[in-house]
């Protein structure tokens, strides 16, 4: 394991915060996977998932069995997780800039110009490492203004040349659930097999006003430019879709145990080795739990006014359309209203906090029409 420090840039004298990243087996040899969990620095679940994977690839590495590179990144936000307010965590948002730190992530496209494009030739594989080293250079020549910038130039600069990207996260209360930008489906669904996910959110961008998230950076890159050739009538490249990049939710925030930890470091481990980087043979594959469904039939179940907030089903639930999901009572006006839910699917993530504010969101159910355009992330 090759253990190496990339410093942020300071904003302020006497502050210095720095990423670490972990590499295993042999760089420039074989496929390459990157890891990184924390970069909303308050879901812990991927810090200890990640810990615990990580003894499992040091006596992979020892074996020899590490057929490519993998890169972990233990903990992706120092700047979050020294972020804190009133006792709570404070790991979402730079507190500076208000900014999600999942988000504005630089578009790797406007790195790659038409005489680029044109001077690219029949060979896939050729042609993806002429790109991955065109991105490679503007990396190593952007310059960040902010440690922010530092931050997200830092993780893309780690992972931009990886055949797979997953983003560790987790949500208040939820099932597990992922991620993906729809041309990569069936890169994902043996993903979604070993780690049991109930729902796959699929999109073709997530339509962050924003900019975009730190998956969609990285797979982004390899189908937009066919897109935008074949819009424009122009000869549209011989491409892989080379980077397979995938948010990861976690279940739940406090869904945090050893048992659980080590369960899905296995499931991980099992999947790179299905994926090639690992040479050691998969698992059998596990059956899919949940067929998947667009981002955009994704649909929120709304608090019609504040209160506290009673549930009626638990993540993980089928509901039908009109299916009770909450009560919203207001306890001094004596108002209670059921929140109904708007369409059929699984009840995939709700609120942890039992008060709500008028229109507030309670709760996500994966429906499976898309019914929703414009931004479809969450704040």
């Amino acid at each position: 394991m090759q253990r190496r420090l990339h410093p942020l840039l300071s904003n302020t004298p006497g502050t210095r915060r720095e990423i670490e990243s972990l590499s295993f087996g042999r760089c420039q040899t074989g496929r390459k996977a990157y890891l990184h969990a924390g970069l909303h620095a308050d879901e812990p679940p991927g810090l200890l998932v990640l810990f615990h994977l990580v003894d499992l690839l040091l006596a992979a590495e020892g074996h020899g069995s590490i057929a490519g590179e993998i890169v972990v990144v233990p903990l992706a936000n120092p700047i979050g997780m020294s972020q804190g307010l009133l006792h709570h965590q404070m790991g979402r948002f730079e507190l500076h800039s208000s900014e999600n730190f999942n988000r504005n992530y630089p578009d790797l496209t406007a790195f790659i110009s038409d005489e680029i494009i044109d001077g690219l030739g029949p060979d896939a594989t050729a042609n993806a490492q002429q790109l991955r080293n065109t991105v490679a250079r503007a990396l190593a020549d952007a310059k960040a203004t902010t440690e922010l910038d530092a931050l997200r130039i830092t993780l893309v600069s780690l992972a931009h040349d990886a055949d797979i990207v997953l983003d560790i996260h987790c949500d208040d209360e939820a099932v597990m659930h992922l991620y993906t930008e729809t041309p990569y489906w069936q890169h994902a669904e043996p993903l979604a097999r070993y780690l049991g996910a109930k729902v796959t959110l699929l999109a073709e961008g997530s339509g962050s006003a924003a900019g975009g998230a730190f998956d969609e950076a990285l797979s982004g890159l390899w189908w937009r430019i066919a897109r935008t050739r074949a819009a424009q009538s122009k000869t549209v490249p011989v491409l892989p879709l080379a980077c397979f990049a995938a948010t990861v939710e976690l279940r739940g925030a406090a869904d945090v145990s050893h048992a659980l930890a080590r369960h899905d470091a296995q499931m991980l481990y099992a999947y790179l080795c299905s994926a090639g980087v690992i040479d050691e043979a998969a698992p059998p594959l596990p059956p899919l739990l949940g067929e998947p469904t667009p981002l955009s039939g994704s649909m929120p179940c709304l608090a019609p006014h504040g209160g506290v907030v009673a549930f009626h089903v638990d993540v993980g639930s089928h509901v039908d359309a009109g299916d009770a999901i909450a009560d919203v009572i207001d306890p001094v006006s004596r108002q209670v209203s059921t929140v109904t839910a708007p369409v059929a699917g699984c009840f995939y993530a709700r609120t942890a906090v039992r008060t709500a504010r008028a229109n507030q969101s309670l709760g996500r159910i994966a429906g499976g029409q898309a019914l929703r355009a414009g931004p479809l992330l969450g704040a």
